[in-house]
């Protein structure tokens, strides 16, 4: 239909009864031509309406994915289940629906590529002692040590350790376990542990370093890797304990290294032991019979290097947890062990009366000889079966604890003291070998001679 003016519809027939379409010249040229039925629109839908035409498509699409999660979720279940029945289990997924699980064809549970698995990570190589001790080159730690100087002496000893750690880093706390060495040992292999795997060249290159370093440094060194095992050592207990804090703490990493140069300090600057004995005898933190394997293994190497180190530092050190009323009959057997181990050494007593007296101090002192000599000399109904070998290490160790010149004024001091404590013990009715006193000679002038008859004659 045409549209017309409007000055036009008066004179018009009147065949349409006068209605006719009135449109607005206006109007009409703001009109879009007809656009393309087949082009699609901004939202995505057809200009003829058919707003759905990818609806299908998507839901397809959704429905795909989904299944493929379900898939992946049902084979990790699946997998979780045969690792528990130690069964191989087949899998889940549908393998006829070609369509849905064409996309799962060589992945994994996580959604990784199956290849992947190939390329996982290689395991570290367990390395044994041997093996790590092996490779020490005596040549590059001479080299190491010419790089220290200058360096201040405790620093040089720290590096001295790092280097060791480095060398058996590659050796897990499994290979080397030692706590459970120390407790399961006897004190002959603790001697052995772990210098025996170090070859002469290494060791001889170390000990002549050593030798070279202060006594300062070198005490600063043992107490610096004593914290360094107990802090380990207390971490394994926690863990043994079900902590997971404990457990966490735990190092993977073996302290060998530490032991290694530890013992190496021990066997060739011995007095380095004894430099540092006030403070483990102070501290509450060096103290406690859980600990008592540690120190048993420090006193035996000490005592490869100068065994009359080893007995004052047995005498000091250990002689003293025998008094305590939570004594246990383990610490007993490894303090009876230590001793009886020193004393069995090739020409032990010779060079441990010679040696009674050490830059003024004794290696038995009278404190220690009293304890020694209640644990020897009980009350009949207190006897244990560690009795017997007491009885057995007693004349030994009496004979260092009295050893000295005759009327000096050293063994009178020595008689006093001693004599002190035995009257004491007589008075608790205890057993005692008072025979002892009737050896001193001549009697300590502050006592009169008959007073000592009966006791001497007990």
């Amino acid at each position: 239909m045409e549209s017309v003016d409007l000055h036009e519809t008066t004179n018009a027939n009147h065949v349409d009864h006068g209605w006719q379409k009135v449109s607005y010249p206006k109007r009409q040229r703001k009109t879009k031509p007809n656009a393309d039925p087949n082009l699609p629109r901004p939202n995505g839908t057809l200009t003829n309406g058919s707003a759905g035409v990818f609806h299908s498509l998507e839901q397809q699409s959704d429905d795909r994915r989904r299944r493929i999660v379900e898939a992946q979720r049902a084979y990790a279940a699946a997998a979780i289940d045969a690792d528990a029945k130690h069964k191989p289990k087949r899998s889940v997924i549908d393998d006829s629906d070609d369509d849905d699980g064409s996309d799962l064809d060589g992945l994994k549970p996580n959604g990784k590529p199956a290849d992947e698995e190939k390329k996982a990570k290689p395991k570290k190589p367990k390395v044994t002692v041997v093996e790590a001790a092996a490779k020490i080159d005596p040549t590059d730690l001479s080299a190491y040590f010419a790089e220290w100087n200058g360096e201040q002496q405790e620093i040089q000893m720290q590096k001295f350790a790092d280097y060791y750690g480095k060398a058996f880093q590659l050796v897990v706390a499994g290979q080397f376990p030692w706590l459970k060495l120390f407790r399961e040992s006897t004190v002959a292999k603790l001697a052995d542990i772990p210098l025996s795997h170090i070859s002469d060249a290494v060791y001889k290159t170390s000990a002549d370093w050593i030798s070279q370093r202060s006594l300062e440094a070198l005490g600063f060194f043992v107490l610096w890797s004593l914290d360094i095992i107990l802090e380990d050592l207390a971490a394994q207990q926690a863990g043994a304990k079900g902590s997971k804090k404990g457990a966490q703490q735990t190092s993977l990493k073996s302290k060998v290294g530490i032991f290694v140069a530890l013992a190496m300090v021990f066997q060739r600057k011995p007095d380095a032991l004894i430099s540092v004995l006030p403070k483990l005898r102070e501290n509450s933190k060096y103290q406690g019979q859980d600990k008592l394997p540690i120190f048993a293994w420090t006193i035996v190497q000490a005592s490869k290097g100068d065994l009359a180190v080893g007995l004052y530092s047995w005498a000091h050190l250990l002689l003293p947890v025998l008094s305590s009323k939570n004594c246990n009959p383990q610490s007993r057997d490894l303090i009876l062990q230590l001793v009886e181990w020193i004393l069995s050494v090739s020409k032990a007593r010779s060079i441990l009366v010679n040696n009674a007296v050490r830059k003024g101090e004794r290696l038995v002192p009278p404190s220690s000889f009293e304890i020694l000599m209640r644990a020897t000399f009980p009350a009949s109904s207190s006897r244990v079966k560690a009795t017997e070998r007491f009885e057995a290490i007693y004349p030994t160790v009496k004979e260092v604890a009295l050893a000295g010149a005759h009327g000096s004024k050293a063994m009178r001091q020595v008689a006093l003291q001693m004599f002190a404590f035995a009257i004491k013990a007589a008075g608790e009715s205890m057993l005692l070998h008072l025979t002892t006193f009737c050896s001193l000679h001549p009697f300590p002038p502050a006592l009169p001679a008959p007073f000592l008859y009966p006791l001497c004659s007990y």
